[in-house]
């Protein structure tokens, strides 16, 4: 057995909450390299450029997930199959589905090029951004739109490696990417002093190059994943296959990202300290919530292999294990935030209106990260097994329309920043509790209770 065929692993036997952890552990620190780098563009910005150079940033982050919602959703839906492909260990199927995946990507990044480089000026005026901010915004909109075939060939790349158990490689290529992108932020910024276009360049390049790391991976690998340049191409039935699972994860992140830029959209009615408090707020959640997201795609990696293996009995176990570890991450992370809040803003911002904002912002979300603790869990699972339809409609039911019917109805009578805020713990607690329902009842896990 080759050192590369080694990085691989099978979650199907073995002690469960140990596999998690070691799963999840390089992708937490490959998350958060990712969110290192993301933060430097906020430090540079905030300190360098400016309040509202930080609020252009900060505001743009709902529209980028908007856009690539679909994209990414596709490419959850891929590492379904070849989780369960891998599980099973169909070599002729699992090359099916890898080469698809890599065309789809490469087709989707041209697409993802052109829709975001045309809109992201009409939707940002359609988010009501302040006249203050707009040209920052735009300007780095364009940029990193520019730069999307590079962001999804790296994510569909990077999936392809975590559905068959590699959660190091993708480690090794964040880690790379981010140095990249920290050191061009400071050259482009600060040296040259390139400005808000100078963070968008950096984050292309960055993005360029773990693109390319990840292919080299997937071409040099001899597993049965390997990927082989003449075969890269669309096959009808995977294709069918691949979109009948990632259009509803798609969908539910499309949807509420556009549910986000809607709350956006009432945030910056509060001005550039509101939005750049929140943006501030934003990086700081995106820390925290790495071990939560590290967690939820490993619940898929291990549900997918071993719904692929037959074996929905260790399923449910998995899913009580990784409860467990994720509702001790968050016992451990709120207080610490908490008492350290305003500490952690300035690093930010100097301005005492963008650390109030940021303090508001975070104080009234902390407590409820127990919710999205379980639901990162089951949703993981639900994904892993294929049923992608049901988080979907769970996710748009609660933190789309419930969200908007509450932004919609209930805000206008309580105007202020702090009511348009309580939209996200109010709706993550409801996901949770239907998250729950649905897994007890689920007909293809074993009855909860009750022992096979």
């Amino acid at each position: 057995m080759t050192g590369q065929k080694k990085q691989q692993v099978s979650m199907t036997e073995g002690v469960i909450w140990k596999q998690i952890l070691a799963f999840s552990l390089p992708l937490l620190i490959g998350n958060l390299f990712q969110q290192l780098y993301n933060t430097v563009d906020s430090i540079v910005v905030g300190n360098f450029i400016g309040s509202e150079a930080l609020a252009a940033v900060g505001s743009s982050n709902p529209l980028i997930n908007l856009i690539i919602g679909m994209f990414l959703g596709i490419a959850t839906g891929a590492g379904v199959i070849i989780s369960q492909y891998y599980g099973a260990r169909d070599q002729e199927k699992l090359s099916w589905a890898v080469h698809t995946c890599i065309a789809l990507s490469i087709i989707g990044g041209i697409l993802l090029t052109v829709l975001g480089v045309g809109v992201s000026p009409l939707i940002l005026r359609l988010m009501g951004t302040p006249q203050e901010v707009m040209a920052n915004s735009s300007v780095y909109l364009r940029i990193f739109f520019g730069g999307s075939l590079f962001n999804l060939v790296y994510n569909m790349g990077a999936g392809v490696l975590r559905a068959v158990g590699d959660s190091r490689r993708p480690l090794y290529y964040l880690c790379i990417s981010s140095v990249v992108n920290i050191l061009l932020d400071l050259l482009f910024v600060v040296v040259f002093g390139m400005g808000i276009a100078g963070v968008g360049y950096a984050t292309v390049i960055a993005q360029a190059v773990s693109a390319v790391l990840v292919m080299w991976a997937l071409l040099r690998t001899d597993d049965i994943y390997q990927v082989s340049v003449p075969k890269i191409r669309i096959d009808g039935r995977m294709m069918k296959r691949i979109l009948a699972l990632g259009i509803p994860s798609g969908i539910q992140q499309s949807i509420i990202s556009l549910s986000n830029v809607i709350v956006q959209a009432n945030i910056n009615v509060y001005g550039a300290s509101a939005m750049a408090g929140f943006g501030a707020y934003s990086k700081i959640d995106g820390f925290a919530m790495l071990p939560l997201q590290s967690f939820a795609i490993a619940a898929t990696t291990f549900s997918g292999q071993n719904v692929g293996a037959g074996n929905r009995e260790r399923v449910k176990k998995g899913i009580f294990q990784g409860i467990i570890l994720s509702m001790g991450y968050t016992l451990l992370i709120t207080p610490f935030l908490y008492l350290n809040v305003n500490r952690i803003l300035t690093v930010f911002s100097s301005d005492p209106e963008v650390i109030r904002y940021g303090s508001m912002t975070m104080r009234i979300m902390l407590f409820f990260y127990m919710t999205l603790a379980v639901h990162q869990i089951l949703m993981g699972t639900f994904r892993g097994a294929g049923k992608t339809m049901v988080t979907m409609l769970i996710g748009i039911g609660n933190m789309c329309i419930l969200r908007m019917i509450y932004i919609n109805l209930l805000v206008p009578y309580f105007p202020s920043y702090q009511a348009v805020l309580w939209c996200y713990p109010i709706t993550w607690t409801t996901t949770m509790l239907m998250d729950i329902i649905y897994c007890v009842k689920a007909p293809w896990l074993p009855r909860f209770g009750e022992d096979k």
